[in-house]
């Protein structure tokens, strides 16, 4: 094996985490001297999940790294030997069969991380001898299931927020013949409330929503939350509230403070005298945050705001004057929690800081985020404050794809999301369903049948190619016979059938033909140099697969069917096998 590739990111990631049949069957091979035989595996799924049209590939990263350190350990080996299912085994299969085991014969095919993948087409292909290509099915499923499920759901969840994929800085641009000079001369104004609701022109104005992740704490486990994090944000997730994940994987980390922060603020004698530095007009002299808060509260007339509460923002802000940002639904959120947000924020922008915003976390999140976007803008206008148009307005509560769907249609004032349980928990569907199957062995094509036509495999090692047309997004993806002389070229007419519906055909002529599959693991050689894209480029790759494929495969409700085809020769051969391998069965 080549030098050492980094172990997985979760020590449990062993060749003892699988399944005990993977490890049965593998005894079977190997009495019967069958463990040698060249084979050849598609991992795929069947469905795209949460009836949407789409799926992301994820999770190849630790696929790799667990391949390159495949190796069983003396006590693993040792607790094979004693468990009752395998005490009766042949020593020799523990020690010099599973002793002596890697992945040095294994040579592994994948999609690109972020691949978008469709039913049908592998994310991943192994050729390998059977006994160890057996062995790896169990580990491979666990590290591609959960991580494409979740980065498909933040996908999901980050195209309901925008409204569209669009590019990250498209929001900070948006039609200029659309906006309106702005009194201060801060440049183009955000629109006033009771704003008009997605498909009226002040959509264009706003800026797109981000989306930062907050589940670590309702997660499936410490592993649950860290992949959630990690593959979230290749979904298109700007932050993560993980701490841990923002180290090891160099994501940015948001969060701010809880109610119990609030709460635990009783008056305002506990800020008395807390001081913060001026920065404004080159006098660096410690300040008393508390008497320029309370001139606003005097001059604005909103003397019956909490005081506990008011205490709180004051302690946050003499702490992190840079980015106050404030949850303000704590006790009254238009008449106590907005209000005082509003005080402070003044007094830190006198001091030379520019505060960061507020967040929500209950009541209706379309009616506050649009008055507590008025009031900002007022006080913009009648302070000549030009920070208060570009304050943040956060929003959590249990947000789902539909509840963001619904917020576009009733029109809202947010500037970013932060989901947690139904993010990392995929609550609308909490599993992918990957499988993994043989389909080929000693170079001769397998089939496994079934009454559901869903699960009838196609067999043969099949190299797979995605179609582009002229509008410049994909068409479909081809499965063609590996051993097929015509493959799909530019410009050439191809026919291309349903895999079980011969009536269901269409020619096409592609502009563009990509191979959807490259080696990335090379047996001894390991890892193929180039395959470790940093979390960034994936989430790049990301976006811009989806800002470049059809709309209607984007849609929330009644999304296109995207087209999984075979080549005329497939199909035959496919027919042929079937048939082949049915038993016809006799009536008297």
């Amino acid at each position: 094996m080549a030098e050492q590739y980094p172990k997985p990111s979760n020590n449990l990631v062993t060749p003892l985490l699988t399944d005990l049949y993977q490890i049965t069957m593998a005894y079977a091979y190997w009495k019967t001297n069958q463990h040698r035989r060249p084979s050849h595996f598609e991992l795929f799924f069947r469905k795209n999940p949460f009836g949407g049209s789409y799926t992301l590939f994820a999770g190849l990263d630790e696929v790799l790294k667990f391949l390159s350190n495949f190796h069983f350990s003396e006590s693993d080996i040792e607790y094979l030997r004693n468990t009752s299912q395998l005490s009766h085994c042949e020593a020799a299969f523990f020690d010099e069969y599973l002793a002596t085991l890697d992945c040095t014969e294994v040579y592994v095919h994948a999609m690109k991380e972020g691949s978008m993948a469709f039913p049908r087409v592998p994310l991943i292909t192994v050729t390998a001898p059977l006994g160890i290509g057996n062995l790896i099915e169990t580990t491979l499923l666990t590290l591609v299931n959960y991580p494409s499920l979740i980065a498909t759901n933040a996908c999901r969840m980050v195209v309901a927020a925008r409204g569209q994929f669009w590019e990250e800085t498209a929001g900070a641009n948006p039609p200029r013949a659309l906006l309106t000079p702005r009194t201060d001369g801060g440049g183009p104004s955000r629109n006033t409330p009771r704003q008009l609701a997605e498909g009226g022109p002040a959509d264009f104005t706003r800026r797109k929503p981000k989306c930062v992740e907050f589940g670590l704490r309702r997660a499936q486990g410490p592993d649950g939350g860290f992949s959630a994090s990690k593959y979230s944000h290749i979904g298109g997730f700007h932050a993560t509230s993980n701490v841990q994940a923002g180290k090891l994987l160099n994501i940015p980390i948001a969060g701010t403070h809880a109610h119990s922060f609030i709460m635990s603020y009783t008056s305002l004698a506990l800020v008395e005298g807390v001081k913060v530095k001026r920065v404004k007009g080159g006098a660096e002299e410690m300040v008393e945050l508390l008497p320029l808060v309370m001139k606003y509260r005097e001059e604005l007339g909103w003397t019956k705001t909490n005081n506990g509460e008011l205490a709180a923002f004051v302690g946050y802000a003499t702490s992190f004057p840079n980015v106050f940002l404030c949850l303000i639904d704590t006790y009254d959120t238009l008449h106590s929690g907005l209000r005082n947000f509003v005080l402070v924020s003044l007094a830190l922008d006198d001091l030379g800081y520019t505060p960061r915003g507020i967040r929500l976390d209950s009541g209706d999140l379309s009616y506050l985020s649009l008055e507590c976007e008025y009031v900002f803008h007022t006080m913009a206008n009648r302070f000549s404050r030009p920070f208060f148009y570009d304050l943040d307005i956060v929003a959590s509560n249990d947000i789902n794809e539909n509840v963001l769907h619904s917020l576009n249609k009733q029109g809202h004032g947010i500037t970013m999301f932060g989901i947690g349980t139904n993010l990392v928990t995929c609550q609308s569907q909490p599993a992918l369903g990957c499988v993994y199957k043989l389909v080929e062995i000693d170079g001769e094509p397998r089939i496994k049948l079934s009454n559901d036509i869903e699960k009838v495999l196609i067999p043969g090692k099949k190299v797979a190619y995605r179609l582009f047309g002229e509008a410049g997004w994909p068409l479909l993806d081809l499965l063609v016979d590996s051993k097929e002389v015509d493959q799909p070229r530019v410009g050439e007419r191809t026919l291309c059938l349903h895999p079980f519906m011969e009536q269901k055909r269409v020619a096409v002529v592609p502009k563009r033909v990509v191979k959807l599959h490259n080696l990335v693991f090379d047996g001894k050689n390991g890892v193929v140099p180039g395959q470790d894209s940093t979390l960034s480029e994936t989430r790049q790759f990301v976006n811009d697969q989806v800002n470049h494929t059809r709309p209607d495969l984007l849609r929330h409700v009644n999304s296109g069917e995207y087209k999984v085809s075979v080549s005329e020769n497939t199909f035959r051969f496919l027919h042929q096998l079937w048939h082949t391998e049915t038993p016809v069965r006799e009536l008297r």
